[in-house]
């Protein structure tokens, strides 16, 4: 599967209708980015089950805003509407590839289960 631009219209939805999707934040001006891109895109090809979406920050400001993107580019994953990774940077491609199959791998209970903890341990925090 190709990478799909995400917009605000569709953030939402596609995040709360597939089960992992990894998020590049990026821009048309940055070097990294562009280095950056031919890598992703490899790398969603060999995952088929797995959405990656591209954010153009420029295009999107708010989607930026919402994550307090303050580098880019920036990697960022949601499994099951929940947000498990976020770098920025650019991820070498063994190392995107590693944490595909991580996430991919990645007990939900467990993950619902530590966030309850630090919950009950943090009352006041969200």
């Amino acid at each position: 599967m190709a990478t799909l631009e995400i917009t605000e219209p569709i953030f939402t939805e596609t995040i709360e209708n597939n089960e992992l999707v990894i998020l590049d934040f990026w821009a048309e001006w940055c070097g990294p980015c562009r280095a950056y891109g031919p890598v992703y895109e490899k790398i969603s090809e060999e995952f088929p089950d797995v959405v990656f979406g591209k954010i153009d920050t420029e295009a999107q400001p708010e989607l930026g805003r919402l994550f307090n993107i303050r580098s880019i580019p920036t990697t960022i994953a949601f499994k099951q509407e929940i947000g498990v990774f976020m770098q920025p940077g650019a991820l070498p491609e063994n190392a995107l590839r590693d944490l595909i199959k991580t996430l991919i791998d990645l007990d939900m209970d467990e993950v619902r289960e530590e966030m309850a903890k630090k919950k009950a341990e943090n009352p006041d925090k969200k």
